[in-house]
């Protein structure tokens, strides 16, 4: 959730028990790269001594998770009732550090901020959210934010502060987007701690880097393995990142469907659940300083893990069917853009997989040869694609003997690179 404009809190990584590390020319290039420094349980104030006995519940539908600023950035104020029905999972943005217990949070309603938004009013808002079957957790960390969790103390005053705030607020979970590093093995005690007190019902989210999962070695990675049995979704995020390596070994330009799916496969493949993984994309191009994707290149990389189609360079050598959902910073940047990011990406969550276009025989064989050639004449006086330019789409370039058509905003994607399913298209050579 990182907003290259002004936030008020968010996330980063630390140590504990690693599960299998992966193999081949991932975990060398994974090596490399850090050796380089390449980073539901309703709980109802008048209901908080409720704990369930019964098996922890299992979220029958994908998560379409989006973040709620408790702040003014300049994107748009929003109260919790304005939040759409699509998002079923809303994690408002951000938990604060407790003034006297070191490592517990508090949350403090920034009402100057929000119009006047009262506490009353909030609190309200959370149940009538609730009241829909939808979840609402509270959000620790953002850029800004930083909560110390490396010893007992904190470990036990974060999970005693974290609950408190549950039973008043009536948040169903806690979600871990603490982007200065964290301590593996003090967190995991602490949301074991919480998990206790709260039941089986708890929703654990997690708002990693990509940087923080490319190797065994991170602490989020080592985080996320110690608690598989408790965990509802690590939801990374795919922008800010610039270029990482999949878990394929090759490497990745963020915005991409190549990135999003290669980086995934990490998560999918350290022996999380595919119901723990998800997609974290912005909501528009001013909601983060890179790694934008339109929502029908994120439908593409939810095709390509799912069902193995849509893929570009990167393909699952065994499509892993429905994955945990998807996230977006933020809520209140879709508003901006009247909740695209909302309707499409809930559309697509709900219909499963698209039909891929078919590449089959036709019905017949043709009437005969045309009366001329088929391919207009290309214009060859496109400029040269630079990595530096922003493009929208429409735009032509030409790069090494052969001209493209950008179908979106694109900066940094080298024409050539991005697949049938990326931003560019071939119009022809040059």
């Amino acid at each position: 959730m990182l907003d290259h404009l002004r936030e008020r809190r968010r996330r980063r990584s630390t140590p504990s028990r690693a599960k299998a590390a992966l193999t081949g020319a991932f975990a060398v290039v994974a090596s490399a790269l850090i050796a380089g420094g390449a980073g539901q349980f309703a709980l109802a104030a008048n209901e908080a001594e409720t704990v369930s006995d019964t098996s922890s519940a299992q979220q029958t539908q994908q998560w379409l998770t989006g973040y709620w600023h408790n702040f003014d950035n300049g994107s748009t104020v929003l109260t919790l009732a304005d939040v759409p029905s699509e998002y079923n999972l809303v994690a408002v943005a951000f938990a604060d550090n407790h003034p006297s217990l070191d490592g517990g949070i508090t949350f403090n309603l920034a009402s100057s901020e929000l119009n006047g938004y009262t506490e009353a009013q909030f609190r309200s808002d959370i149940a009538a959210v609730q009241a829909e079957g939808r979840k609402v957790i509270l959000s620790v960390g953002g850029q800004l934010g930083n909560v110390s969790v490396t010893n007992p103390t904190q470990a036990q005053n974060f999970a005693d502060t974290a609950y408190a705030l549950m039973r008043d607020y009536g948040f169903d979970g806690i979600d871990i987007d603490l982007e200065h590093g964290i301590n593996a093995q003090y967190m995991e005690s602490a949301l074991r701690d919480l998990r206790t007190s709260a039941g089986p019902d708890l929703i654990i989210t997690m708002a990693p880097q990509t940087i923080d999962f490319q190797a065994p070695s991170q602490q989020y990675y080592q985080l996320a393995s110690n608690i598989s049995d408790i965990l509802t979704i690590v939801n990374m995020q795919y922008y800010n990142s610039g270029t990482m390596a999949g878990c394929d070994g090759q490497i990745y330009s963020q915005g991409t469907v190549d990135f999003v799916a290669a980086q995934a496969c990490i998560q999918l493949e350290m022996g999380l659940s595919p119901s723990q993984v998800g997609l974290g994309i912005p909501a528009v191009p001013s909601a983060a300083g890179g790694g934008y994707m339109p929502t029908s290149s994120v439908i593409a990389a939810l095709d390509c893990l799912e069902a193995g189609t849509s893929c570009g360079q990167y393909s699952p050598t065994t499509p892993y069917g429905p994955i945990g959902g998807v996230m977006t910073w933020s809520i209140n940047w879709d508003a901006t853009n009247g909740y695209q990011f909302a309707r499409d990406i809930s559309a697509r969550l709900g219909n499963g997989p698209t039909t891929p276009p078919t590449d089959g025989p036709t019905d017949g064989p043709t009437d005969g040869p045309t009366d001329g050639p088929t391919d207009p004449p290309v214009d060859c006086t496109a400029p040269a694609w630079s990595a530096d330019t922003v493009y929208t789409g429409g735009d032509t370039v030409s790069h090494q003997g052969t001209v493209y058509r950008a179908k979106w905003w694109t900066r940094g994607e080298e024409p050539g690179t991005t697949g049938q399913w990326g931003v560019w298209e071939t119009v022809g050579a040059c």
